[in-house]
């Protein structure tokens, strides 16, 4: 007995490593501890000097077609001839489309122009509805626009100066994938940007990528912000970005952010004990009052957490404008039918009393889900997406 026992787990794990030496890593969830390891993945990117992707097609844009064509009109094609597209007012754009299985593994883009009125989306394999459907400065985390983008470190985001934005975030497809951008602005607008993904086969548990943008301004008395709703499926919630401008002067990061999961109804099943203690920080962040008696924070970025706060003298309010991230790599929130978000808007008034805030508060909820997703609701119009300062 105790010799087919061995038998057994031998031929296992001599199974396990030809298998290995067969190349059968797919080259997904790579990280230090296996990037050493070969796989059969194919790795290309998207960019405006190659808009297929395909194999040896980068650079080949000529100087009559060209975007660059008067820089490089010395020089000639080969030579950054066709770096960046423009947009045209209420056009949208095809920024990749890929057929195939694989997934998107980086993306990176510095856009011109109302960050607000320039929406990105993706579309996994044949849907008609996207999965993700955001302006294209919230799904970033610079939700305050061009010119107050800040500086964030963290795994799945970053933002670099000065308006370098990246994704990390993996998103696989089974069949294909379309990522377009549109731009609402009644300006033209400037893209330079980049996709890199992997044609290679996808787990059958691989669940697909979804962010989803909301906006309420002013908050109504006394009610929650949704965060997020009507998600229905199996799946799990993997981060959120918020951004908040005060409405009135003082603190305003007692809510608490409440996780409504699988038929809960009046009472949630996860709930935070504070604004700033869910993004994981504390004591308000260590507001403090300046040299003209406004209120300033304490900054910080991480991979998993961060706030940021615009400086009240180049902001063009001295109300509070703050945004803050925090995502569930390492917890993500698992749920099987359904999914809620919400957070309160809370400060202080006399007494010691909580005192409810009516703040403008945006944000963007991440999470994986199977398909089909419910439809999301359409994005607020263009005047209630702007920024007014």
């Amino acid at each position: 007995m105790k010799k087919t026992i061995f038998t057994q787990l031998f031929l296992l794990f001599s199974c396990g490593l030809l298998a290995q030496q067969a190349g059968n890593f797919s080259g997904l969830d790579l990280n230090m501890g296996n990037l050493y390891r070969l796989s059969n993945a194919k790795t290309r990117s998207i960019s405006p000097e190659n808009f297929t992707g395909e194999k040896g097609k980068g650079g080949m844009a000529t100087l009559e077609e060209g975007s660059a064509a008067h820089a490089a009109r010395d020089l000639g094609q080969g030579w950054k001839v066709n770096p960046y597209v423009r947009i045209k007012p209420g056009e949208t754009f095809a920024m990749a489309e890929i057929t195939g299985e694989g997934a998107i593994q980086h993306i990176w883009m510095t856009p011109s122009g109302n960050y607000r009125l320039s929406i990105f989306r993706i579309y996994w394999d044949d849907e008609t509805e996207p999965s993700v459907e955001v302006p294209v400065g919230d799904f970033f985390c610079t939700g305050w626009g061009n010119g107050n983008e800040p500086e964030i470190r963290s795994l799945p985001i970053c933002v670099n100066a000065r308006s370098g934005l990246n994704s990390y975030w993996q998103m696989p497809f089974r069949k294909k994938c379309r990522v377009t951008m549109e731009n609402l602005d009644d300006k033209e607008m400037v893209l330079y940007y980049q996709v890199d993904y992997t044609l290679t086969d996808i787990p059958d548990d691989a669940a697909y990528f979804h962010a989803r943008f909301r906006r309420t301004n002013p908050l109504p008395d006394k009610e929650d912000y949704t965060i997020v709703d009507g998600i229905k499926g199996k799946g799990h919630f993997v981060g959120m970005y918020l951004s908040r401008g005060a409405n009135s002067p003082g603190w305003w990061g007692e809510g608490e952010v409440k996780f409504f999961m699988d038929g809960d109804t009046e009472f949630p099943t996860i709930c935070g004990t504070g604004e700033e203690d869910y993004f994981c920080g504390s004591y308000g962040f260590e507001m403090r009052k300046n040299e003209k008696e406004r209120d300033i924070y304490t900054s910080f970025t991480t991979p998993y957490t961060g706030f940021y706060f615009l400086d009240p003298s180049k902001s063009g309010t001295h109300l509070s404008r703050v945004g803050e991230y925090r995502w569930h790599i390492l917890d993500p929130v698992r749920f099987e039918t359904d999914l809620r978000i919400t957070i309160q808007s809370l400060g202080w008034q006399s007494g010691g009393r909580y005192l409810p805030l009516q703040d403008d508060l945006s944000s963007v909820a991440y999470w994986y889900q199977t398909e089909p997703h419910n439809p999301f609701p359409e994005l607020p119009d263009k005047e209630k997406l702007v920024i007014i300062d």
